[in-house]
């Protein structure tokens, strides 16, 4: 396992888990492996396959080092948000049965949800909720999630962006129905427009003024004001990193070494 995840309780205020990486050169080359667009593969490794990597070719992996690369006078931050995404995409396949999540994007800098995971009846034949992942890598997250993770799940909470969610949605739901004819796919798509069958699953990095328990808590103050209902809308998933840019560079770095190895080893 390259992740560990460690269940919290926050009472009503949300639940959900804290990232520990458990083997960084495990978690590298399966974002290495995303970043090359063979998120297939990784899939089935976090399924339980044991499967030999697909072929690289030298175009793919020139594409998928400059999505790594901070170019000069670049922004990191769409680079490090990228791989924090491709992270949460990870861990979100604690568990792979009941839930239908949607691949990961290979853009640096993408303007829509960071994640989508739908949860399944106990059938699979419906859909129960749409769970609407918000990722955020930065050094000050209780700022990031009062000022810009809470105002957004408030506007979605009021119907903003309900055009671009169903039509997420209904991309994940014409792959699955593929694979299952026997969902509903409009029925599907009604309910989830329910505001009861919205979650949201909130995962950013954390220093150490957030790394207990208590003070994670206090992280995620307002979430319930701003998701109100059940606890079960509210999922808050946090990953502890000392130093969030240094260790980026060099996560990067170890990524890109990969990607180098894998095209070498296909020549």
């Amino acid at each position: 396992m390259s992740l560990t995840l460690s269940a919290i309780d926050h009472g009503q205020l949300c639940h959900g888990f804290s990232w520990t990486i458990t083997d960084e050169d495990t978690l590298s080359q399966r974002v290495a492996r995303v970043a090359l667009g063979q998120y297939r593969h990784v899939s089935k490794i976090l399924g339980g396959a044991g499967v030999d990597g697909p072929s690289t070719s030298a175009e793919q992996a020139k594409a998928a080092i400059s999505l790594l690369t901070v170019e000069p006078n670049e922004d990191p931050w769409h680079r490090d948000g990228w791989i924090f995404q491709t992270i949460s995409w990870i861990a979100a396949h604690r568990d792979t049965k009941g839930v239908v999540t949607r691949p990961p994007h290979i853009i640096k800098a993408h303007k829509g949800f960071d994640g989508l995971q739908l949860e399944l009846s106990a059938d699979g034949k419906a859909i129960t909720a749409v769970v609407i992942f918000e990722d955020k890598a930065t050094d000050n997250a209780r700022q990031t999630i009062r000022e810009d993770v809470l105002p957004g799940i408030a506007a979605l909470e009021a119907g903003d962006r309900a055009n671009e969610l169903t039509h997420e949605v209904n991309g994940v739901l014409d792959a699955q129905a593929r694979l299952d004819p026997g969902l509903d796919v409009d029925a599907a798509i009604s309910n989830i427009m329910w505001k009861e069958a919205r979650y949201y699953r909130v995962s950013i990095t954390v220093g150490k003024t957030h790394s207990t328990s208590a003070r994670r808590a206090k992280l995620f103050k307002g979430f319930d004001e701003n998701a109100p209902g059940d606890v079960k809308r509210r999922r808050a998933e946090t990953m502890y990193v000392p130093e969030l840019r240094k260790w980026m560079d060099q996560f990067a770095n170890r990524v890109i070494e990969h990607i180098k190895s894998v095209a070498v080893a296909n020549v």
